[in-house]
């Protein structure tokens, strides 16, 4: 199984559609995925997971509680999860990321990541929105930092992949490495 998780309103939707060419719901309001959706594709289950965070007309303890159950599921299943692509928006991340800091506060897609990781899930970083990031390499940069991982963008292509899920940009990379990633979990596991 393969997860796309992140906040409302990433385009994990879209970026399920642009890789596997399986129509999953989306919409342009935050929340339009309440539950986990799966469709197959290549013998694989893929599941949209539902965003966490803001949803658009769903008050705070709606969105607790859907929070509260993506992490249910995914210690659940935890054992048939091959890969989790973390779905995150180029554009805003580092913004929302300072906001949280600011606050004192372990900003959600950051704690999200180090979950997934705790879990042993392996785990790629969908950077989406590319065609709406300024300077991609520095960008790119600041979240690696942001995330807690030393060095620079050049030394985590495999975990961090810039894409956009509208246009298709960077989709062929993106595919290599959830392959790379599914073959190397399946190979470990034999």
């Amino acid at each position: 199984m393969i997860i796309f998780v992140g906040r409302s309103n990433v385009g994990k939707s879209t970026l399920i559609f642009g890789l596997t060419g399986k129509a999953v719901k989306r919409g342009k309001r935050p929340g339009v995925t309440r539950k986990p959706v799966e469709v197959r594709w290549r013998n694989k289950r893929i599941v949209d997971m539902p965003g966490f965070g803001f949803m658009s007309g769903v008050s705070k303890e709606v969105q607790e509680r859907v929070k509260r159950e993506i992490v249910r599921f995914i210690e659940e299943n935890t054992e048939e999860i091959e890969l989790a692509v973390l779905v995150i928006d180029g554009k805003s991340t580092l913004e929302i990321i300072e906001r949280w800091e600011k606050r004192g506060e372990i900003p959600i897609d950051v704690e999200f990541f180090q979950f997934l990781r705790e879990l042993g899930i392996p785990t790629i970083v969908a950077v989406n929105k590319l065609d709406k990031m300024k300077n991609v390499n520095a960008t790119m940069n600041r979240i690696v930092w942001k995330f807690g991982l030393n060095g620079d963008w050049e030394d985590y292509k495999d975990l961090f992949v810039p894409v956009s899920a509208k246009f298709g940009t960077n989709l062929p990379e993106l595919m290599k490495r959830i392959l790379e990633r599914t073959y190397q979990k399946r190979k470990n596991k034999e």
